[in-house]
């Protein structure tokens, strides 16, 4: 009986995070073949589009962005996050990740734009986001492996300067994929996400994290930004 439980909640745990990354490896795909093969053809022979192919610098560098970030997340989601997944994250989040993946190339796309010194101011914004969310969720992990740190909330590294430091830094990461597309139609995702965070994702965590850790949230919260450091 043991065994038919464990086996249930590996099921339960492995499912969902493979559906994730079969699906979000399929945008990849997808983003590939629109900006190195064929699909801007097809797409405008079917949808009736004026897609260009693009600038073949600016599509290379696009793509690395992209593959960045895959590899960032598929390492959180398999190494970092030992939550268990509801099957909604598993199609929500692909969800998302379509407007990264697929959309701002296709914004890309819609002219030829040789890469520029911008370029470069675009991409260490991007690896200052990156490095926001992903090292800080890292040293998150790092200190909770330690038993004297179970169950307290974890305020150090990065937190120190904002409470949702890590959705800093998604917005900053993303707010460089949609500069890098130098079409200001773009510039729509990272505001999506700025509002996503700000007014759902945020009130709903802070209310878990205020019922988890009670005293010690509320007097994190009062002396620390919320989302923004220094600013929010």
């Amino acid at each position: 009986m043991k065994s038919l439980y464990q086996n249930a909640q590996n099921a339960g745990y492995w499912y969902p995070r493979l559906t994730l990354f079969a699906l979000e490896t399929i945008l990849l795909v997808i983003s590939s073949w629109m900006l190195f093969l064929d699909g801007t053809e097809v797409l405008n022979t079917v949808f009736h589009w004026n897609l260009t192919h693009g600038n073949a610098g600016r599509n290379l560098l696009l793509f690395i962005l992209i593959l960045i970030v895959f590899v960032r997340m598929k390492f959180t989601m398999f190494y970092l996050l030992r939550r268990a997944m509801p099957w909604q994250e598993a199609f929500s989040v692909p969800a998302a990740f379509s407007l990264y993946y697929i959309v701002i190339p296709l914004l890309s796309l819609t002219r030829n734009k040789p890469l520029n010194g911008w370029d470069i101011v675009f991409a260490v914004i991007f690896v200052t986001g990156s490095i926001f969310n992903s090292h800080s969720e890292w040293l998150r992990h790092l200190w909770k492996q330690k038993p004297e740190h179970k169950g307290k909330l974890y305020t150090g590294g990065y937190f120190r300067y904002s409470v949702h430091i890590n959705y800093f830094g998604d917005v900053l990461w993303v707010l460089a994929m949609a500069l890098t597309a130098w079409n200001a139609w773009a510039l729509l995702v990272p505001l999506w996400l700025v509002c996503f965070f700000a007014f759902y994702n945020i009130p709903m965590l802070d209310k878990y994290l205020a019922e988890k850790y009670d005293n010690d949230f509320e007097h994190y919260r009062k002396k620390t930004k919320t989302f923004i450091s220094f600013i929010f």
